[in-house]
């Protein structure tokens, strides 16, 4: 089975192409910073992890998707090869994008971009992970879904 399942920041705007042909499509590619768990010393904190979305969602992704954005992903892992100019074989790993989410919400990625420049300055929104806490004294009648 091949199926990856990933949620990270964009490490970059999604850069999107057109097919050329009777019915173009978009083709989007981005890069995903995801967090590592665990790390040695001297590593770096993330992976940078190079994903494509065809058709409908690379339309989505270049509509609505923006550096520094929290997003979830699920798809595939594509290795492809071929020979370069000088006649090398090269290889690349990429995540083929299934479906995609949106991993915060817009006030916690606005509270994110602007507290960026100013390393020092705490988030002023959203926790940490991005939750909120539910109020158990709260109704049914009450959530807001």
């Amino acid at each position: 089975m091949n199926k990856v399942i990933l949620m990270g920041r964009l490490a970059r705007d999604p850069e999107v192409r057109y097919t050329q042909g009777n019915e173009p499509f978009a083709v989007a590619r981005y890069t995903l910073a995801v967090n590592r768990r665990f790390k040695r010393q001297g590593e770096q904190d993330a992976d940078f992890i190079g994903c494509v979305a065809f058709g409908k969602a690379g339309e989505f992704a270049e509509k609505y998707f923006k550096k520094g954005q929290m997003i979830s992903i699920v798809g595939r892992i594509q290795v492809r090869s071929w020979d370069d100019n000088e006649g090398k074989k090269r290889w690349s790993t990429d995540v083929v994008v299934e479906e995609q989410y949106f991993a915060e919400s817009k006030a916690a990625f606005e509270s994110h971009r602007e507290a960026a420049p100013a390393a020092a300055a705490p988030a002023q929104t959203a926790p940490a992970d991005g939750f909120y806490p539910i109020d158990e004294s709260m109704e049914d009648d009450d959530l807001p879904f």
